[in-house]
């Protein structure tokens, strides 16, 4: 098995997470919500490899995802936008179903990369749980980050967050 090409599609598959995890840490997420969201993102990244080998041909000619990322992105992007103007301080608190369908709109690449898991490695569980790891770590920093933002320059953060969610979505989209 190949470790240093594991580790960068690793890397990549993590990328658009982080770049999420940075927008939506900017909704000042306590560290109980951080911990189990980026746990929740490690979690689909260790299966969905996995899933798609086994079922990723057949699911992937009979659905859009990209249509499905799009829908997710815009709803939880403008969510934000309108959090971003709410005059309360006290910002809604993440629910488990959105922490749920974020952690599936940043993984679906996970499955499509499992679907040619197998031309590159035997190991799957090995290859999967370093996938896990490396969104998990990615995830995490991302919403640190994105919380650091928000304690520097406010609602701006969550506004700009929230678009930057919606334009993530068409950009898949597309």
């Amino acid at each position: 098995m190949n470790l240093i090409l594991i580790f960068f599609i690793a890397i990549s598959l993590s990328m658009d997470a982080f770049s999420l995890a940075l927008a939506y840490g900017t909704i000042s997420l306590t560290k109980k919500e951080i911990n189990l969201l980026s746990i929740i993102v490690g979690i689909y990244h260790f299966v969905m490899p996995i899933l798609g080998m086994f079922i990723g041909k057949i699911v992937l000619s009979k659905i859009n995802s990209d249509i499905l990322i799009f829908i997710i992105f815009t709803v939880i992007g403008i969510g934000m936008i309108i959090e971003s103007f709410k005059k309360e301080e006290k910002v809604n608190k993440m629910k488990l179903l959105e922490m749920i369908a974020f952690g599936f709109a940043v993984s679906v690449d996970s499955f499509s990369v499992g679907v040619g898991l197998q031309s590159i490695t035997n190991n799957y569980i090995l290859s999967s749980l370093i996938f896990s790891l490396t969104s998990f770590t990615f995830t995490y920093i991302g919403l640190i980050l994105g919380n650091k933002l928000n304690m520097l320059i406010g609602k701006l953060a969550t506004l700009i967050g929230g678009i930057s969610l919606i334009l993530l979505g068409i950009f898949y989209s597309i």
